[in-house]
């Protein structure tokens, strides 16, 4: 299954829109860019992402990449044993 990462645009002066511009680039995985998320307190305090509707955080926006890839892999990992 493709991951669904989704973008505040509220949040971008955090540079969360490099992270998502890296992400579109791969054509593996599904990125929308809202508007608002509805997660107010999240986006005005640090970077964030909603990773198949699970909220990821980290201290800046490199970290937030790392962290959305690990969050993909764990999914990914997950997938697997769900099909043995």
């Amino acid at each position: 299954m493709r991951p669904l990462i989704e973008f505040c645009t509220n949040n971008m002066h955090f540079d969360t829109d490099v992270v998502m511009e890296k992400l579109e680039s791969n054509p593996d995985y599904d990125v929308i860019e809202y508007g608002c998320l509805t997660n107010c307190g999240q986006c005005y305090l640090m970077p964030f992402a909603m990773v198949d509707g699970e909220i990821v955080t980290a201290e800046s926006a490199d970290e937030l990449l790392e962290a959305i890839m690990a969050k993909i892999k764990e999914a990914d990992a997950w997938d697997e044993l769900d099909l043995d």
